[in-house]
C-alpha cells in the first residue's frame, strides 16, 4: 500500500509512535509519505520507501500565523492525487484531523476515494482539543474519519466521555522495539556512578509540571532513609527541573543525585536501573514506563490514566495513588531490599513488554487499514 502518514515533528509521543509505524509498515513491504513542517526526530536514516514531505509554509504581511491548517491540506491533497494513496493515516486530532477532512472533501470531487484514519494520542483530547475553541470543530472532524484509533483503554473513554463521538474507537496501544530497549551489560557504567554497590532508581520525562519529578525525589530520600543505599538518575530536563534540584537541596540528598539532561539513548541508563519510577499526573499510556519494563527494570507508577494499563500492579511492579509519595519510597525499599521479588519483578516486566512489540502492533495496524478499506 501507499500509505501517508501526519505527525508532529517533536519528540513528543505522537511523532515518534508515528515515525516509529512508518518505519515499521516500510519493514513490511509498504511505501510511506510523511508530512510534517520540519522533519520527525526519529526519522534519522535515509531510506527508499519512506519519503518525506515537508508542508511549506509561506509567510505574507496578511498572516500574522500562518495557517498552518490549509497548507497542510493542500500538501494532503497533492499526494493523495500524485502518490495514489491507499491510506492517509494522522496523528493527533488538531488540526491533522480537521485539514483530513478538508483535503478528502476537495479530491472527492475527482471521486477519488481515500480512507482518512485518525489516531488520538492524549493531550489532544484531554487538554488541547476539550477546550471550548476547539470543541466543535474536533467533534466534526472525528465523526467524519473513516477510521478512529486511540493509544489506551484509558484514552477512549476519556474521549467519549469529553466529546459528541459517533464513530467506534478501535484500542491500539504504543509500542517498544525489543531490539533496542533490552538490558545490556553497562557494568562499567554503573560502577562509575555507583563505586559501592548502590541500587539505581531511574526517572525519565521532559521535567513538566505533570510528571510531578518533585515527587520522584521524596521518594527516592525516603527509600534513603529506610536503609537502601541508592542514586537516583534523572534523565530529560524541562520547566521543572530547577524545582527537583531544589527539593533535593531541601532534602540533603544532592550527593545521591545525578541530573543527566537529554539523553538519546536512554536505553543506556535503563540497562543500569534497578527501578524505574513515573509519578505523573496524567499519562495516556506511559510510554517510558513500557521503555524501562522492555530493560527488564521493575516499575512504581501513579495508578493514573493508561499507566495501570502498562505496569500491573504486585506483577511488573506497583502502583500507588497520585501524590503518595509516601506509598511510592515503602515499596521501592520492598522491592529492592527483597532480591528474589526483584528478580521475579525484572522478568514479568520484560515479558509484558514483549507483548507490545513493534511488529505485533504494526500487523494490526495494517490490518485496520484493510478493514477500513473494505468498509467504504
Amino acid at each position: 500500500m501507499n500509505i501517508g502518514i501526519v505527525c508532529y515533528p517533536t519528540y513528543g509521543g505522537s511523532g515518534v509512535v508515528a515515525t516509529e509505524l512508518a518505519k515499521g509498515l516500510a519493514n513490511r513491504g509498504h511505501n510511506l509519505h510523511i508530512l510534517s513542517y520540519a522533519r520527525p526526530a526519529r526519522l534519522d536514516t535515509l531510506r527508499t520507501d519512506i519519503t518525506f514531505h515537508e508542508v511549506d509554509l509561506s509567510s505574507y504581511p496578511l498572516f500574522e500565523y500562518p495557517p498552518y491548517d490549509l497548507a497542510l491540506a493542500n500538501k494532503m491533497v497533492e499526494l493523495i492525487e500524485y502518490a495514489n494513496l491507499d491510506v492517509l493515516h494522522v496523528h493527533y486530532a488538531i488540526p491533522h484531523a480537521t485539514s483530513a477532512y478538508l483535503a478528502r472533501q476537495i479530491v472527492n470531487e475527482n471521486s477519488c476515494k481515500v480512507p482518512v484514519i485518525t489516531t488520538l494520542h492524549g493531550t489532544d483530547i484531554t487538554l488541547v482539543g476539550s477546550n471550548p475553541t476547539y470543541k466543535k470543530v474536533v467533534d466534526f472532524s472525528i465523526n467524519q474519519s473513516d477510521g478512529v484509533t486511540a493509544v489506551s483503554e484509558y484514552l477512549k473513554q476519556e474521549t467519549y466521555k469529553l466529546f459528541d463521538i459517533k464513530k467506534e474507537i478501535k484500542v491500539i496501544p504504543n509500542f517498544i522495539d525489543l531490539d533496542r530497549f533490552k538490558r545490556s551489560k553497562k557494568e562499567h557504567f554503573k560502577k562509575a556512578i555507583c563505586p559501592e554497590g548502590e541500587k539505581v532508581i531511574t526517572h525519565v520525562s521532559n521535567f513538566r509540571e505533570v510528571k510531578r519529578v518533585t515527587d520522584v525525589v521524596e521518594a527516592f530520600a525516603q527509600l534513603l532513609k529506610n536503609g537502601v543505599p541508592s542514586k537516583l538518575l534523572m534523565v530529560g530536563d524541562g520547566p521543572d527541573r530547577s524545582k527537583a534540584e531544589q527539593k533535593c537541596r531541601d532534602l540533603k540528598v544532592c550527593e545521591h543525585v545525578r541530573f543527566l539532561g537529554k539523553q538519546e539513548q536512554v536505553e543506556e541508563v535503563l540497562s543500569i536501573a534497578d527501578l524505574f519510577m513515573i509519578p505523573s499526573g496524567s499519562e495516556t499510556f506511559g510510554l517510558a514506563a513500557l521503555e524501562a519494563m522492555s530493560c527488564s527494570v521493575p516499575v512504581i507508577s501513579s495508578n493514573v490514566g493508561g499507566l495501570p494499563e502498562v505496569n500491573i500492579d504486585g506483577e511488573t511492579g506497583y502502583v500507588c495513588e497520585l501524590g503518595d509519595v509516601e506509598c511510592m519510597g515503602r515499596l521501592a525499599t520492598k522491592i529492592l531490599k527483597d532480591e528474589k521479588l526483584h528478580k521475579k519483578m525484572s522478568k514479568a516486566a520484560r515479558k509484558r513488554a514483549e507483548l507490545f512489540e513493534i511488529d505485533k502492533i504494526v500487523s494490526i495496524y495494517e490490518e485496520y487499514y484493510l478493514e477500513v478499506k473494505a468498509n467504504m
